[in-house]
């Protein structure tokens, strides 16, 4: 009998352990393959249009001059209450004032001359074109004066309602332009968000939707508003509508805080759902006795964790959760059953 060499027992060994080694891979590859799956479950189904708003007071006044001057006095400071003519601040009016005095001492000689003119004119005097030019005159120096006086009541700065001072610009000596505000005032009334929504989603919104608020200084927390009125007319730049939200009275909210807004557009209290991953367009993959199967659904309200589903499943349906591009249709799998979280 022939014997083997060692150099001939290397190579069957090595044959023996390839063939394993295939064996083992092809044994692998046939097995079924693992594949997340959870059941429809019922609940809640929200559509929402998502903007970002700004809390602000219903009613906002800002007060500032009419004429530039530089600002001498300060009566109120952010937070105050103030009432309605309540002197807030003045400003520089020592040149107001001198122009002032010097067109009531025109206004008075063109009041004499007019007066002057009228007695001369009933004895036949002067002639009558006369006393009508010292009349135009004196009118005009009144006109003058009155405007004067009107600019000397613009260098005080007054509440022009009963409110709080929410916010001040300036200091004393610093020079205030015309029409640069100085304070704002907040009038004692509820407070409101102004959220811009994208052109986009305008179309579903609608006065008196409910509204879910959160904002970052209230981590955790969602405040409850409904929609009070939209801009008729919307920003051509920013492609967006201005939408009014209401705020409860006892909200925590302080005004010019930035805030999430969810307008409610559509609620279904009793929805089947199922992780919003597990949906490609209108299609969603079920394992039944063992293998994948596509299945077309109708699609409802989309959130970002969760969808609705109208048609096409029930709740005892294993849905695949994260679904790819290497399934196929028929391909046995190993379901691992996990569950559709809060």
């Amino acid at each position: 009998m022939k014997r083997l060499s060692r150099h001939g027992l290397w190579h069957w060994g090595a044959f023996a352990a390839l063939a394993l080694a295939v064996l083992a891979g092809v044994a692998y590859v046939l097995m079924p393959r693992d594949v997340q799956v959870v059941r429809p479950i019922y609940g809640t189904a929200v559509q929402a249009v998502y903007a970002t708003g700004t809390v602000e007071p219903s009613v906002m006044m800002p007060i500032s001059p009419r004429v530039g001057a530089r600002l001498v006095e300060l009566d109120v400071d952010e937070g105050a209450q103030v009432r309605k003519g309540q002197i807030l601040a003045r400003l520089e009016s020592e040149d107001v004032k001198g122009n002032l005095r010097q067109l009531e001492a025109q206004e008075r000689f063109a009041k004499q001359d007019y007066e002057r003119n009228a007695a001369l004119v009933k004895q036949g005097i002067i002639a009558r074109q006369t006393y009508d030019r010292s009349l135009a005159s004196w009118q005009a120096a009144a006109a003058a004066t009155a405007a004067a006086r009107a600019q000397l009541g613009f260098m005080t700065l007054t509440a022009l309602g009963d409110g709080t001072v929410i916010r001040r610009d300036g200091e004393i000596g610093q020079l205030i332009a015309a029409n640069q505000p100085v304070f704002w005032i907040a009038g004692r009334s509820n407070i409101r968000i102004s959220a811009d929504v994208d052109e986009e989603e305008i179309s579903k919104v609608r006065v008196g939707q409910p509204v879910l608020i959160r904002a970052d200084a209230f981590p955790g927390r969602v405040f409850q508003g409904r929609v009070l009125s939209i801009t008729p007319k919307g920003d051509p730049i920013a492609r967006s509508y201005r939408v009014r939200i209401s705020v409860p009275k006892d909200s925590p909210l302080l005004i010019g805080m930035t805030s999430e807004t969810n307008i409610v557009v559509r609620r279904v209290d009793h929805a089947l759902l199922v992780p919003t991953a597990s949906v490609n367009g209108n299609k969603v993959w079920l394992v039944r006795n063992g293998r994948l199967v596509s299945k077309s659904v109708a699609v409802g309200t989309v959130a970002s964790d969760k969808t609705e589903i109208v048609s096409g499943l029930t709740e005892t349906d294993l849905v695949a959760v994260n679904p790819n591009s290497s399934l196929r249709d028929g391909a046995k799998v190993h379901a691992v059953i996990g569950r559709i979280g809060p």
